[in-house]
């Protein structure tokens, strides 16, 4: 029985880099087929946020048939390249901040997770103050209590509790919110359609002034989920994968149902009722609307509705990804309950209220250099490796990931250049820093990084070595920064285990 260690690393620096909750996941660990995974993504998509692109597009002059279409196109194109990122996850188990020790280098991943981390941490608060403010409506309705911070500082405690049960937790109540969500906003829409036509005015034919450019509408709208089309792997390697399949579409058939439909389906339709808001009373957010009129058990059910949008966005988009980066920045002394409460509290500390007030600008400046490690993930993952991972050496500290230091200077430039280019120009940021970063990395790591730094992967060796799902294999941590390769249906133990 043959078992690979991190060879060159001291027995104390071993396990420097592990964690539980980072490490490979099994394929029987994956317990979320398409349906749930479906039904986590339209909870996800329905957020208040996303009221205002619809309202955005709007006041830019467009339909509302255009901004609809507008929005469903843009979030199919981000949904087509978060399955490009989610092979990570499917096929090698992999979280998004453990891959990027690849391109990145096992120090140098902690600038660009981190980043993706805090970011996560923010939108957990943005969530918590939104859904905080309907609580705070249902305590005044029953109770005459008035304090949007007391009920903050409670639905935060609840969701990260929720969090902390780990990701089947997060599929049940995502399974129960989306349904919920979808029926009451079917409603909404009806609700205010209805108070259009008592003001005369034709939803489907109402054009307001503006000038916005269509493709800053479609950018904008890219940008708004580019934080999940790089870290998608932290959902999807607990997704069920239909392992011995080398073809890309069969490997990956339980994502395509919630990239490809739930989330352009869902995100263009909850834009498109912030839209109809904002043609029927100029406010963007039709909470706010109907909450200004309902009574009794409708109040209730609507307020009902912001707090599980929130709830189930809150989870497994913002909580789970933030609290992965925190790990992965001091395995020793983070785990994952730790990295939870911690995005909890980073999240509050941020004052999303204000964050929330300019959004926009927000999106710009975080899409432009997240959008620059997708493409650096992409350009990697397909390009460099050919989808090969050497994932024992992720978790060595004196491996091939080490690089110079623990920083490859081509992720690290690629992703400056590219992500400062595309902030220059933020309007516009992810059709820049997708491919600027691709490009760079490219260039950078072929001319200066691999002739320095061999990678085992690229050695000519049998390819099926650095495979995992596809092959039917897993990575298996068996204590000590040691590592095995098994058969996906073998209990760990038995006997079949492979050397690379």
């Amino acid at each position: 029985m043959t078992v690979i260690e991190n060879a060159g690393a001291r027995p104390s620096e071993r396990t420097s880099l592990i964690e539980e909750s980072i490490l490979p996941t099994r394929a029987s660990q994956r317990p979320i087929g398409m349906l749930g995974y479906a039904w986590i993504w339209v909870g996800i998509a329905v957020i208040i946020a996303t009221y205002s692109l619809g309202a955005t597009g709007i006041t830019g002059g467009f339909s509302l048939w255009t901004v609809i279409l507008t929005i469903f196109a843009a979030n199919l194109a981000i949904g087509a390249f978060m399955i490009l990122t989610a092979d990570i996850g499917t096929e090698h188990g992999l979280s998004f901040a453990v891959y990027l020790r690849a391109p990145f280098g096992i120090h140098g991943t902690h600038l660009p997770a981190v980043s993706r981390g805090l970011v996560a941490a923010m939108w957990f608060g943005i969530q918590t103050y939104l859904g905080a403010l309907a609580l705070n409506g249902i305590g005044e309705y029953f109770l005459g209590f008035s304090n949007w911070f007391v009920w903050y500082l409670l639905f935060g405690m609840v969701q990260v509790a929720n969090t902390m049960l780990g990701i089947k937790s997060v599929e049940r109540l995502a399974s129960l919110a989306a349904p919920a969500i979808i029926a009451i906003s079917v409603w909404m829409y009806f609700s205010l359609d209805g108070i259009a036509q008592t003001k005369g005015l034709n939803i489907w034919n109402f054009r307001a002034e503006g000038q916005m450019s269509l493709l800053v509408l479609f950018i904008a709208n890219m940008g708004f989920w580019s934080t999940m089309a790089i870290d998608i792997p932290n959902l999807t390697r607990f997704v069920r994968t239909q392992t011995r399949q080398r073809g890309f579409i069969a490997r990956n058939r339980n994502i395509f149902a919630a990239q490809l439909i739930a989330l352009p389906a869902t995100q263009a339709m909850i834009a498109g009722i912030g839209a109809v808001s904002f043609i029927a009373t100029g406010n963007w957010n039709p909470v706010e609307v109907i909450q200004g009129d309902a009574q009794g058990l409708v109040l209730v059910v609507l307020l009902a509705l912001v707090v599980l949008a929130q709830w189930s966005t809150n989870n497994s988009a913002n909580l789970i990804p933030a609290a992965l980066t925190f790990i992965n920045l001091a395995p020793r002394a983070i785990g994952y309950k730790t990295g939870v409460v911690l995005a909890g509290i980073v999240g509050t500390l941020c004052f999303p209220w204000e964050i929330l007030n300019n959004l926009f600008v927000f999106l710009g400046y975080y899409g432009a250099f997240l959008s620059a490690i997708g493409g650096i993930m992409v350009a990697d993952y397909y390009v460099i490796r050919g989808r090969k991972v050497n994932v024992p050496e992720l978790f060595n500290p004196q491996g091939q990931y080490r690089y110079t230091g623990g920083v490859n200077i081509a992720g690290m430039l690629a992703w400056i250049v590219a992500g400062g280019i595309a902030a220059w120009w933020s309007q516009y940021a992810f059709v820049i820093g997708f491919p600027a970063g691709f490009v760079v990395y490219l260039v950078l790591m072929k001319a200066v990084v691999l002739p320095k730094h061999p990678q085992a992967e690229l050695a000519g060796r049998d390819g099926d070595t650095f495979l995992a799902a596809s092959v039917g294999k897993d990575w298996v941590h068996t204590g000590g920064g040691q590592f095995t390769r098994i058969d996906c249906d073998k209990a760990f133990g038995q006997p079949e285990r492979e050397d690379l």
